[in-house]
C-alpha cells in the first residue's frame, strides 16, 4: 500500500522537485521509502508503506532490467506468486508483487490484468515507445484523480498532491457538489474539481507523450457470470465457503503480521474464523469498546476471541477521545465525505498498536443482502402494479402528500416511471433529494447540465443523453450510469441488482473511498475479503431464492455452519455509530454552527434557508436529520483548507 503520482509533459521537462512535491504531500501513504523517476517529459514519484518484500531492492520506482519499463505501483496482488511461475523466461530480481506485474505486463500486455487477483493501481512508463499504461483495481479499492490540459497530464493518488504542481486550482464543479449533498460522496468521474478526474475503477488507460489517449474497460459488476449449476442449494453453499476461504487466504500473504477488525457481528466473525481455518494459528483481532452500553458490542467480540483463541484487544473509546480526534479525521479527507471518521479513529487506534495490515468485514452487507435497502427495494417490486397506474393518478396522489419527512420520499418514489433499479436506486441511496438540493443551495442537475424541466428523474430517464461518456463525460452521474446499464442490471436477480448499484455507487463512492483515505492517513492497509472478484462473481449469480434472508445473511451463515456460534447470528445489528445527533447539539454544537453560518455566506448557499434548517435541528425538529447537516458542517470544513 502506498502512494503513487505523476506528470507527463507534451513539451518541456519535469524537475525532480516537483514530483517530490506530490509525493511530499502524501507521506502518510508511505513512511518507508520514497523514490522518482524522470525521464524528460516524464516523471513518477512514489511512497512505499512495505508489506511485501520488505528488502530496499523492491523500492519504487521499479526498473526492469533492460531498463524499458518502470513501474510504481500502490495496493497488493494476492496472488503473485501463482502468477509468477508463469513468467519463467522474466529474470526476476526480488521477491516483490511489483515485479511479477511488470513481468506480467511485459509479457502479455494489457491483458495481464485478467490474472489479477488483489487492489491496485500501477502505471508502466515504456521509454521505447514513450507510452504512459494506467490500471486501476475491479472494484475501485485504490484511488486515482487525474488532471489534464493541453500541455499536461497530473495524476496521483490523493488530490492533495495534483494541487500542489498547479499554478492555480481549478474551478468547483457544481455538479460534483451535488452529488455530495445526495449521496454522501463524491462519485466518479467528479472530483470536487471541474479540471480533476476520478479513473473508472476496473478499467485501464494508455498515454502517449503527445497526449493521445486510448482507454479500455476491463470488469463491471453488471455484466459477469459465474458458470455454475445453481439448481443445487448444498453445491453453492459449499462453493461460497471455499471462495470465502480462498479469499481470506489470498490476503494473508504478507511479510508484516496480519491483524483483524472484529466488531462481533457476522461478517468480521466469519473472517476471524475463516483466518484461523486458513491457517493463522491465532490471528491478532482488535475491537473498539465504549462505555455506552447501547454502542457497545465487546462481549460479542470477546465470544469470538475465545472460540478462535486470537490474541485479542479490546480498545476502549471514550467520546472525548473520539471528539478530540475529529479535526484530525477532517483534516485527512482528501475528498470531501458525509462517512468515514469512525474508521479514521479505528485506524488510528490499530495502527497504535503496531499492526500495518488489518483485514475487515467491509463488503459483506452489499454481497449478502445485510443493508435494509434490500429488502426495500424486494418490497417495491412487489408492489410494482402501483407504477401500472396511469401517470396522472399516481401525480395526483403524490401532490397530497407532505413535502417532508417520509411523505416526500414516498412521493418521490411515485413520481418515478417505474420502481427498476436504475430508477429506485438512487433513491433509495439518497441523503438529500434533488428538491432539498435545490431549496438548500443554489445547486440542482437542471440549472448544472442545462436541463429546462425541474423534474430531475423525468430528465434523467427519458433522455439518454445523460448516459454520456467522453466528451459528454460531465453528465456522467450515478443516476445516469445506471440508466446506461439498465439492460444488463435487469438481467440479474434482483438481490444482485442492489448488489451491483451498490457496486457503482455507495461502496465505491463512499466505503471504500473513506476506508482508503482514513485507514492510509495512520499508514494503515485494510484488505477486504468480501471484495473478492471470483466470490463476487459466482454470489451475484446466486438466484434470488438462495438469498433470501430467512434471518440476517442466511446465506453466508449457512454455507460456512457450523462456523459461527447462534449468540452471533441472532444477534441485533448495531454497526459501528456513534450518537452525532446529540454530539451535534451539545458537544458539537459550536464547531458546527461556526461551519453552518460559514458555508451559508457561501455563493452557492441559500443562506436563509441552511441556517433556517439549522435553527430547527436545534429545536427539535423531526424531519431535519443530523447526516444532512453535517454534509455542509464537513464541506465547509474541506473548503476552508483546500480551496
Amino acid at each position: 500500500m502506498c502512494g503513487i503520482a505523476g506528470i507527463l509533459n507534451k513539451s518541456g521537462s519535469v524537475r525532480q522537485d516537483q514530483i517530490k512535491r506530490m509525493t511530499d504531500s502524501m507521506s502518510h501513504r508511505g513512511p518507508d521509502a520514497e523514490g522518482f523517476f524522470v525521464d524528460g517529459g516524464l516523471a513518477l514519484g512514489h511512497r512505499r508503506l512495505s508489506i511485501i518484500d520488505l528488502s530496499a531492492a523492491a523500492n519504487q520506482p521499479f526498473e526492469d532490467s533492460t531498463g524499458r519499463y518502470t513501474i510504481i505501483f500502490n495496493g497488493e496482488i494476492y496472488n503473485y506468486a501463482e502468477i509468477k511461475p508463469l513468467l519463467s523466461g522474466y529474470p526476476f530480481r526480488t521477491h516483490s508483487d511489483t515485479e511479477v506485474i511488470l513481468a506480467g505486463y511485459i509479457s502479455w500486455g494489457e491483458e495481464c490484468l485478467t490474472r489479477l487477483r488483489g487492489m491496485y493501481t500501477f502505471v508502466i512508463w515504456d521509454k521505447q515507445e514513450r507510452t504512459l499504461f494506467i490500471a486501476r483495481d475491479r472494484l475501485g479499492v485504490k484511488p486515482l484523480y487525474y488532471y489534464r490540459d493541453e500541455e499536461s497530464f497530473v495524476f496521483a493518488s490523493e488530490i492533495r498532491a495534483i494541487l500542489s504542481v498547479l499554478d492555480k486550482k481549478p474551478q468547483l464543479d457544481p455538479l460534483a457538489l451535488e452529488e455530495y449533498f445526495r449521496y454522501q460522496s463524491i462519485g466518479f468521474p467528479f472530483s470536487p474539481f471541474k479540471k480533476i478526474r476520478q479513473m473508472e475503477a476496473g478499467t485501464w488507460m494508455r498515454l502517449d507523450s503527445g497526449g493521445d489517449m486510448r482507454t479500455g474497460k476491463y470488469w463491471d459488476p453488471v455484466t459477469r457470470h459465474y458458470d455454475f449449476d445453481f439448481t443445487d442449494k448444498k453445491a453453492v453453499q459449499k462453493k461460497i465457503k471455499d471462495l470465502m476461504l480462498q479469499s481470506v487466504r489470498r490476503r494473508l500473504v504478507s511479510d508484516v503480521p496480519v491483524g483483524a477488525f472484529l466488531s462481533g457481528g457476522i461478517d468480521s466473525s466469519a473472517v476471524v474464523g475463516l483466518m484461523k481455518e486458513a491457517g493463522d494459528a491465532s490471528p491478532n483481532t482488535f475491537h473498539i469498546s465504549f462505555d455506552e452500553a447501547e454502542y457497545d458490542e465487546s462481549s460479542y467480540a470477546d465470544l469470538i476471541a475465545k472460540k478462535f483463541q486470537t490474541r485479542h484487544t479490546q480498545i476502549r473509546l471514550r467520546p472525548e477521545v473520539m471528539l478530540e480526534e475529529l479535526t484530525h479525521a477532517l483534516d485527512a479527507m482528501d475528498i470531501p465525505s458525509g462517512d468515514g471518521i469512525n474508521t479514521y479513529v479505528v485506524s488510528k487506534a490499530i495502527h497504535d498498536q503496531g499492526i500495518r495490515v488489518a483485514l475487515s468485514g467491509a463488503g459483506g452487507d452489499e454481497l449478502f443482502a445485510g443493508y435494509p435497502i434490500f429488502q426495500h427495494y424486494i418490497s417495491l417490486q412487489q408492489k410494482e402494479w402501483i407504477w401500472k397506474t396511469p401517470g396522472h393518478l399516481r401525480r395526483t396522489f403524490a401532490s397530497l402528500l407532505g413535502k417532508a419527512g417520509k411523505k416526500a420520499r414516498i412521493r418521490q418514489f411515485l413520481d418515478l416511471p417505474s420502481p427498476a433499479i436504475e430508477n429506485a436506486y438512487p433513491l433509495l441511496r439518497q441523503i438529500l433529494s434533488p428538491a432539498e438540493i435545490r431549496e438548500l443551495t443554489r445547486l440542482g442537475f437542471s440549472e448544472a447540465v442545462g436541463v429546462e424541466t425541474a423534474d430531475v428523474h423525468a430528465s434523467i430517464y427519458s433522455n439518454q443523453q445523460y448516459a454520456g461518456s467522453g466528451a459528454d463525460m460531465e453528465r456522467y452521474t450515478l443516476a445516469a450510469q445506471l440508466y446506461e446499464q439498465r439492460g444488463a442490471l435487469h438481467k440479474l436477480p434482483y438481490y444482485s441488482q442492489v448488489t451491483a448499484a451498490e457496486y457503482l455507487g455507495y461502496t465505491q463512492n463512499t466505503l471504500l473511498k473513506d476506508t482508503d483515505q482514513m485507514s492510509m492517513a495512520h499508514s494503515l492497509e485494510i484488505r477486504e475479503p468480501y471484495f473478492d472478484q471470483d466470490l463476487i462473481e459466482f454470489v451475484m449469480s446466486v438466484p434470488d431464492a438462495f438469498k433470501v434472508p430467512l434471518y440476517p445473511k442466511s446465506l453466508l451463515v449457512e454455507s460456512l455452519k457450523p462456523l459461527l456460534p447462534d449468540e452471533i447470528v441472532h444477534r441485533k445489528k448495531q454497526g459501528f455509530l456513534f450518537p452525532w445527533k446529540e454530539w451535534m447539539k451539545k458537544d458539537l454544537a459550536g464547531f458546527c454552527e461556526k461551519h453552518i453560518r460559514h458555508m451559508a455566506e457561501r455563493d452557492f448557499i441559500r443562506a436563509d434557508k441552511l441556517g433556517s434548517a439549522w435553527n430547527r435541528f436545534l429545536a427539535g425538529d423531526p424531519t431535519v436529520r443530523w447526516s444532512s447537516l453535517w454534509l455542509f458542517v464537513v464541506l465547509d470544513y474541506w473548503l476552508e483548507r483546500n480551496y
